[in-house]
């Protein structure tokens, strides 16, 4: 065909992108950073709830392709928990599971930023789509394995190397440990702290042996540091999962109903941020020995029979007469919150409330008190497990706030 004159030839232009017909257009670019950080910090409680994250590290100014290893479903809540938003991160999930319906599909890529990546034809197409949100200085997040992979790093495939290089941009190797241990591939979700270590940016050029080499070796520092703990919290926590632990809450428990001046919420202060996961048992356990020992005082009390009450007073006393003359067993719900000790509504037996009520109405007081504590502690050890070396510290803590706490109380109460 003839040119006309006056006219050049045009050099035809190939473009990058995936191919005519393609399913997958990669991330939306209105992605807002408000969503990215909405997304942060969701994922940040939700790991901070199951054992903690931890990050080091943080990745370049401008867009950078982010490759780590992968164990377990729970990489792309660290990696989201971890990354900063302003990056507005999006991660590259195998079509054919995490887009596989259309309710799945939403949930990924409302809360994890997901865009499909085809495992079985046209996946590079699908990367290279995203090479646009790159150069306009978003992160995208890619496991080069593939798949979840059990024990060390696998081998990584090309894609997102060739992707880095399309673009320009680097590829930041990182390293993440614990989740593994949090969500096992094929297990259930169990406390663990996660760890995200971030390296430096490698050039886009870098061969897959060698960003294979950079995780691996992020992701073996970062697994083989040890958590620093407390000696005091290491000795408490083998007691506490000893045969002896759920036998010494209930027997607390049940002196303090009877005599016994130190009330089991400081046992289980002690004990269930320590272990976490013992709360709830040592919780009920300490709810069975305070009921158990309450229906002694009432019957003891029935017949005369007067314990010592250390750290209480006459006014105590004359309190609680007259709440179980006006309430009978009921009278029993104002005892978590006023300050009087347990034992001094066995002043019961000599008002003759009926064993059963009485039960039935300690058992709603006495548990809306221990189960909270005992949770609450439990949530709190999750929160600071980072910082067991401190436990020492929360304990010489503990027992001042508690000694002026009850100091306050008894002489209120005078």
């Amino acid at each position: 065909m003839r040119r006309l004159p006056g006219t050049t030839r045009r050099t035809p232009v190939v473009r990058e992108g995936p191919r005519p017909g393609a399913s997958t257009p990669g991330p939306a670019p209105a992605t807002s950073r408000t969503a990215a950080l909405l997304r942060r910090a969701l994922w940040w409680c939700v790991l901070t709830l199951t054992g903690g994250v931890e990050r080091r590290g943080h990745l370049p100014r401008g867009g950078c392709v982010v490759v780590a290893n992968h164990s377990s479903h729970a990489d792309t809540a660290a990696l989201l928990a971890a990354l900063d938003s302003r990056h507005t991160p999006a991660i590259g999930a195998a079509a054919d599971y995490w887009f596989a319906s259309p309710w799945r599909s939403r949930i990924c890529r409302r809360l994890a930023a997901g865009f499909p990546v085809r495992r079985t034809g046209g996946g590079m197409d699908d990367l290279l789509a995203t090479a646009g949100a790159l150069r306009a200085g978003r992160a995208v997040v890619l496991f080069p394995e593939g798949t979840r992979g059990e024990g060390g790093v696998g081998s990584f495939h090309r894609g997102a190397l060739v992707l880095a290089e399309r673009a320009g941009v680097p590829v930041v190797p990182v390293g993440i440990a614990g989740t593994d241990r949090l969500l096992p591939k094929h297990g259930r979700l169990r406390s663990s702290l996660v760890r995200v270590r971030i390296g430096a940016p490698l050039p886009s050029l870098v061969t897959p042996d060698e960003a294979r080499a950079a995780v691996a070796a992020l992701h073996g520092r970062t697994n083989a540091e040890s958590l620093r703990d407390s000696r005091s919290r290491r000795r408490v926590a083998a007691v506490v999962t000893s045969r002896w632990g759920l036998p010494i809450a209930f027997l607390w428990a049940f002196a303090e109903a009877l005599s016994w001046p130190l009330m089991p919420e400081l046992l289980l202060a002690v004990a269930c941020v320590a272990v976490p996961r013992a709360a709830l048992r040592l919780s009920v356990c300490a709810l069975a020995g305070s009921l158990a020992g309450s229906l002694l005082a009432l019957q003891l009390a029935g017949v005369g029979v007067q314990m010592p009450a250390p750290l209480t007073t006459d006014r105590m006393r004359a309190q609680v007469r007259q709440e179980l003359t006006l309430e009978s067993a009921d009278a029993v719900r104002h005892q978590p919150w006023n300050g009087i000790p347990f034992k001094v509504y066995a002043e019961a037996g000599r008002a003759d409330v009926p064993p059963g009520s009485w039960l039935t109405s300690a058992a709603a007081a006495r548990g809306s008190r221990t189960l909270t504590v005992g949770l609450v502690c439990a949530a709190l050890g999750l929160l600071l497990r980072r910082y067991r070396r401190f436990y020492g510290s929360y304990l010489v803590v503990l027992g001042g706030g508690f000694t002026l706490g009850l100091s306050l109380i008894v002489s209120g109460w005078q």
